[in-house]
């Protein structure tokens, strides 16, 4: 929620297409733009990939078989020795109908919604009738470090409200309607999202639930054969959804970042007969059916975390430079203030995550200095940096009090991921750092000087 506030001042103060990369862009600059582009690709590929492998998993109970059935048995190492061809198949279908019209796209979407909606009221419905209370016991079975680390783990669940920011261009009125979009859909989806796993949580031990077709698995053991049914195909219906939606936010979100020349201009390319941009629908399908292929639910679900994590992450930066510091107008000193009271905020966060990860338990020594450091840092940005610019309609409460809870709450839980995690990440990223210097940068600072040049 605290992310989502940073959007909705975003989406409402700067009313444009992008999304983060567009926020960002204006408040930090093109290199922390692109770096934001990066993990929203990253996000995209590897979003599309975990899907469709949960795809290939309903799928095989919905044929009544195990979910790991349809796909192949290799001798490769653990999270990558399951190949997945049907996952190919469905990101492949999936690009198709996005790229052949956006109205059948929407059409097919709003089918597969309405079935999804009923399915899900279901699911509920039928999980609380056939609980049993003794299956909450134990509670915390993995204590606070196990809350901790699933909630990160399916934090990517929360990422679609950018899309929602994303459309802010097109709102009527996005000063009333993106506030209630944004806000009002996290709130309905977070009260979900704990009535769909109560309900889970109380059909199933947490030692028996699948991690691949939970629901499915969790129904026939209560004796709801043709319930497993109707859940697998409601799943297929609403994973449908979500690459479809997928393929559409993805393609827009590409094509902005395209026409940066942050990437190659190709891909901002719509295709005359279709009105669709192609080359971005290709740019994300054909990476995720390569990584769908190889890769596990488990490896995806970190990865595809911790790059939604650092997005939400330098959103209250952006907030917070924005509120702080207005270009050419801000003293220097000022700006150096500002700087230094973010080390502080992040540093300090760093800290408290890192000391967290060292699992210590009962040891509580080492947040007494990066708690106080993360107080600090909030109080200089209170006391000694003025507020430069005041949102003309709505603005997230309690600044910086709260961009400073959310910049620590998403480097904690970025930190409960696991040091896999972060290896995989930090490819990525040095991935992404090497193209930008040789590749991006120029084609950025070369666009900015025709843009310069007065024509003669």
């Amino acid at each position: 929620m605290l992310s989502v506030f940073c959007y909705t001042e975003f989406a409402v103060e700067i009313p444009v297409a992008g999304g983060s990369f567009a926020y960002l862009r204006i408040e930090l600059g093109d290199f922390a733009a692109f770096i934001t582009a990066g993990n929203i690709l990253l996000e995209s590929i590897v979003g599309t990939a975990a899907v469709a492998r949960a795809w290939t998993s309903y799928f095989a109970t919905l044929l009544n078989r195990s979910p790991n059935a349809l796909r192949i048995k290799t001798d490769l190492s653990s999270g990558f020795n399951l190949l997945d061809p049907i996952a190919v198949v469905v990101i492949a279908a999936s690009a198709t109908i996005a790229s052949i019209s956006t109205r059948k796209t929407s059409l097919l979407n709003w089918i597969a919604s309405a079935i999804n909606t009923l399915v899900i009221f279901f699911v509920i419905i039928a999980g609380f009738i056939h609980a049993d209370t003794s299956n909450l016991t134990p509670f915390l079975p993995f204590g606070p470090e196990g809350v901790f680390r699933a909630a990160a783990v399916v934090y990517f669940a929360y990422g679609g409200f950018d899309s929602i920011a994303t459309m802010a261009e097109e709102t009527k009125n996005p000063s009333r309607d993106i506030p209630i979009g944004l806000l009002g859909s996290m709130s309905i989806i977070t009260v979900i999202y704990c009535l769909m796993a109560l309900s889970l949580s109380m059909m199933q031990k947490y030692t028996d639930i699948d991690p691949n077709a939970a629901y499915s698995v969790a129904f026939q053991s209560v004796g709801m054969k043709w319930g497993k049914y109707l859940v697998a195909l409601g799943a297929l219906k609403g994973m449908t959804t979500v690459l479809l939606v997928g393929a559409l936010g993805q393609a827009r979100y590409v094509t902005h970042i395209a026409r940066t020349h942050m990437i190659p201009p190709i891909f901002a390319l719509v295709h005359p007969k279709t009105g669709t941009p192609i080359n971005a629908n290709l740019l994300v399908a054909i990476p995720s059916a390569l990584i769908a292929f190889f890769s596990g639910l488990d490896v995806l679900a970190s990865l595809l975390s911790i790059s939604t994590l650092f997005i939400f992450t330098m959103m209250p930066i952006a907030l917070l430079v924005r509120r702080y510091y207005v270009r050419q107008d801000t003293p220097r000193v000022h700006l150096i203030k500002l700087i230094t009271c973010l080390l502080f905020v992040v540093v300090s966060s760093m800290g408290t995550s890192a000391y967290w990860g060292m699992q210590r338990k009962g040891s509580w020594i080492g947040y007494t200095v990066t708690v106080p450091f993360w107080f600090l840092g909030t109080l200089g940005i209170v006391f000694f940096v003025p507020q430069q610019r005041t949102p003309k309609v709505w603005g997230v409460p309690l600044v910086p009090w709260l961009p400073c809870l959310s910049i620590a709450t998403n480097i904690f839980l970025m930190g409960s991921l696991g040091a896999m995690a972060f290896v995989r990440f930090g490819v990525c990223t040095l991935a992404m750092l090497l193209y930008y210097f040789l590749l991006g940068l120029h084609a950025t600072f070369d666009m900015a000087h025709q843009q310069i040049v007065p024509r003669t």
